[in-house]
């Protein structure tokens, strides 16, 4: 199989290039099944309530207490890379690519337009899912696409519900590429989809461009009628494909489903001895093509896009934070039980009996009968091991955390001994590297290609006037503009900030507050720009709005405040002078 285009052989009979591209899905899905595997045990550790889900269950413990340092720690990176993304609304940015297209009023549109569709579209929540498959896989992908929705309003007029750019998450168990291949952009990828009846009818009303979904409800159809003329023997004989997740062929199609197969790349069929390049192909029940086009988009290839959190070497399938903590998991429920269990035993040991002995209920108080030759004798434990147990508990606990690149700091953990506030600023800022680095890997390659992307679609798409909301920082006042294509139509990129400008600004601060507690500060005093430093302020806390370093203000409004004193201290003498009416 090539890296980057998909080889089809004639041995499927007709329709050829829709059967072996079941092939290929069923292929790459059955080699990376270890992998998956190795998924559901992660995911059982991070929701198991007990351990009787996990792979724990097979210890000979009485207790089945399962400690969630996992799901902690899943929490703990998803609730910071979350934050850390978007700090603040300021977290988007345009970068032009000429001087035209570099306008205030240009970037305020983009930026703007942007910032209204994701907020509109559930950006956040998108990437929120996102991230959670960048920690329990280990990669996450993602497009977008141009949407538009309706609802029907009591008068049966449709009512635009939402009209923008939307970005889609694709589950990791719903694709499948070429993991040899040099790059995610290069490999040929295979994405798989259920839909309902309903849903496909829904589907085609709405969309402009609904021929291939109408193709496919033909299709199915016709498959139906042929399946009431034939045995289900027969329609198994004839189809042996299984459909994930339904059985055989004949149960799939009564499930009521339509499983549909998208190829993206390049792709050469041997029998025809053609090679097309940059192709979406559409394959319903794992035996007709409904759709064969080029991308629509400008950008030339796939709009997929793929992040890993810990890349492997000559692999695209990445490794999470998880995924080499399962095992540690595993021993902490073990240590746990195993402390559980050791503590019943002392606390109620097991009995020897000697002799004879009558019949007893073991409590307080209780009387045993027991013969001259007779005894009862408890077998307690040392209870000594219990407290190692805590120990190591407490010791794997931590290296979990460090392991995973976690910023305890954030969870208010401190490292011992008495350290100075700069000190903590730069143990902070050190502990939280690989933090950082992995956020801004998914800030990089996800976030910042897809709201390219979105941008891209708007411009393909947008074929009348948007109302968006804009805020003027100059006057702080709301604002709602008419945008047009030509609006959004310029040279540039752009950027999501949140991530990277968090770190840089905390360092900035961080090493500006250690030179001025520092002796340095009155070597370097006399070269310092007072005006420069409070501008330098104002970008970096992002408070420009409030206007709260213009030049010389403090004395400007201290001269003020002056002369209204004086003016009031005037009227008081002069009201003073003035002898009482009589």
């Amino acid at each position: 199989m090539s890296n980057k285009t998909l080889d089809v052989e004639a041995v499927f009979g007709s329709d050829n290039e829709a059967k072996y591209i079941a092939h290929t899905w069923l292929s790459y899905n059955s080699q990376r099944h270890e992998k998956v595997s190795l998924w559901k045990e992660q995911r059982n550790y991070v929701f198991a309530t007990d351990t009787t889900t996990t792979t724990n269950r097979s210890l000979p413990w009485k207790n089945s207490t399962t400690l969630p340092k996992l799901c902690q720690i899943r929490d703990n990176l998803h609730s910071n890379y979350l934050s850390a993304l978007f700090p603040n609304d300021e977290w988007l940015k345009w970068e032009s690519y000429s001087k035209n297209d570099a306008s205030k009023e240009k970037t305020k549109i983009i930026e703007a337009y942007i910032s209204n569709k994701c907020r509109e579209g559930n950006f956040r929540g998108v990437i929120s899912q996102l991230i959670y498959d960048y920690i329990d896989y280990g990669v996450a992908f993602a497009t977008a696409d141009y949407e538009s929705s309706y609802r029907m309003d009591s008068k049966d007029r449709r009512v635009p519900v939402f009209i923008g750019p939307k970005t889609k998450r694709i589950s990791p168990l719903d694709i499948v590429f070429n993991p040899l291949a040099a790059s995610f952009e290069e490999t040929p990828k295979i994405i798989r989809s259920l839909k309902t009846i309903g849903e496909l009818m829904n589907m085609a009303d709405d969309s402009p461009d609904s021929s291939y979904l109408r193709k496919a409800l033909r299709n199915r159809k016709k498959l139906m009628n042929h399946m009431n003329s034939y045995g289900i023997e027969e329609m198994d004989k004839s189809e042996a494909y299984l459909v994930d997740g339904f059985g055989s062929y004949s149960e799939y199609l009564k499930s009521g489903y339509v499983e549909f197969l998208e190829f993206y790349g390049d792709i050469y069929n041997h029998e025809t001895g053609n090679l097309q390049k940059g192709q979406i192909i559409t394959v319903v029940d794992r035996m007709w093509t409904i759709r064969k086009e080029p991308y629509p988009t400008w950008l030339g290839y796939a709009p997929i896009y793929m992040v890993g959190w810990r890349k492997r070497p000559d692999n695209l399938w990445a490794m999470g934070p998880l995924e080499n903590l399962v095992g540690l998991q595993y021993r902490l429920d073990h240590l746990e039980n195993l402390k559980a269990d050791a503590m019943d035993l002392a606390v109620l040991p097991p009995l020897l009996i000697k002799g004879d002995v009558e019949a007893f209920k073991y409590g307080p108080g209780q009387e045993i009968h027991i013969d001259a030759d007779g005894g009862i004798e408890e077998l307690g434990k040392n209870l000594s091991g219990v407290i190692t147990a805590d120990n190591q508990i407490d010791k794997i606990e931590m290296r979990m955390e460090q392991y995973a690149g976690a910023p305890r700091e954030a969870m208010g953990i401190r490292s011992a001994g008495e350290k100075t506030a700069f000190e903590i600023d730069q143990l902070q800022n050190a502990a939280g590297r690989i933090f950082q680095e992995k956020i801004t890997t998914f800030e990089i390659e996800m976030l910042e290609k897809l709201l390219n992307l979105m941008l891209e679609v708007s411009r393909r798409n947008l074929d009348a006037t948007d109302v968006v909301r804009v805020l003027d920082d100059d006057l702080a006042v709301t604002s709602f503009v008419e945008i047009t294509k030509d609006d959004i139509t310029a040279s540039g990129v752009l950027r999501p900030i949140g991530a990277r400008h968090f770190a840089a600004q905390a360092k900035l601060v961080q090493n500006l507050t250690g030179i001025f507690n520092s002796p340095m500060s009155q070597v370097i005093a006399p070269h310092i720009s007072s005006k420069a430093l409070a501008k330098m302020l104002e970008d970096v806390l992002n408070i420009g709005r409030y206007q709260l370093f213009p030049p010389n203000a403090a004395i400007l409004e201290g001269k003020e405040t002056a002369r209204l004193q004086n003016q009031a201290q005037e009227d008081l003498q002069l009201e003073q002078s003035i002898p009482p009416v009589q």
